[in-house]
């Protein structure tokens, strides 16, 4: 089992890198597969995220992008979010709480499925 966690998690620390959802795979995996208590995951799945976030910030600045225009705002909202989250969740009752990131996760799933294609920037078709 020891194998199939480090496994986990490396591709979530891959897909993470990319921008998509590694920490919330992640999270699945804990709580469903290893019947982790969610609090726990959650904990853990926010130490998981530093690394990899910080790896992809690296090759995303290398290759031109960041938009630092948005990044403070964006920033400044995370922190606010991250605080507001943490705290209701040691309030929440942990069946509450799963309940919510299953709601959650449906939501963005629903999402990305019915979301359009973006049209490429500039940069991407100056490069072809």
């Amino acid at each position: 089992m020891m194998w199939l966690s480090i496994l986990a998690g490396a591709a979530c620390g891959v897909l993470s890198g990319f921008g998509i959802g590694g920490g919330s795979l992640l999270m699945v995996y804990m709580t469903a597969l290893l019947h982790m208590e969610q609090r726990t995951a959650q904990a853990i799945n926010l130490l998981f995220f530093l690394p990899t976030a910080a790896a992809s910030l690296i090759f995303h600045v290398k290759g031109r992008q960041v938009q630092w225009r948005a990044t403070i705002p964006a920033v400044l909202a995370g922190l606010v979010a991250a605080a507001g989250s943490a705290w209701a969740a040691t309030m929440l009752d942990a069946a509450l709480l799963r309940r919510i990131f299953g709601v959650f996760l449906l939501f963005v799933g629903v999402s990305e499925l019915l979301k359009k294609p973006s049209k490429p920037d500039q940069r991407q078709q100056k490069a072809k």
